[in-house]
């Protein structure tokens, strides 16, 4: 059984950082690709950022060049630095994990960023 569990969010201030990790177990093979989405309130969940297995990366326009994706193979974790944050990256911020034409989420890790 797959399991997705995020960490690393909270509460920092305009202009800081957060580093958020996510850790895929029950996996064997290297997941196809593996990403960051985040849910504002009242807003529907958006793509942040992804990467593949052979380290080609996605970003959302409104974080390209603030955050970066990495990710450890070995280790089947993907972990999303973020820096000169913003009230506008606030939100739940979720793992996605895609493994074998199945997708796993994880529960979700909270990020708030006061002005």
């Amino acid at each position: 059984q797959v399991h997705v569990v995020e960490s690393g969010g909270g509460l920092v201030q305009a202009g800081g950082s957060l580093r958020l990790s996510c850790t895929a177990s029950g996996i064997i093979f290297s997941p196809a690709s593996m990403g960051w989405y985040r849910q504002a309130p009242g807003k529907q969940r958006e793509l942040v950022a992804s990467i593949t297995n052979i380290g080609t990366t996605n970003y959302a326009d409104p974080v390209r060049g603030r955050f970066t994706i990495s990710r450890d193979n070995a280790k089947n974790t993907v972990d999303l630095q973020m820096s000169s944050l913003n009230p506008e990256d606030t939100g739940v911020y979720y793992c996605r994990v895609y493994h074998r034409v199945t997708e796993y989420w994880g529960q979700g890790t909270q990020v708030t960023v006061s002005s």
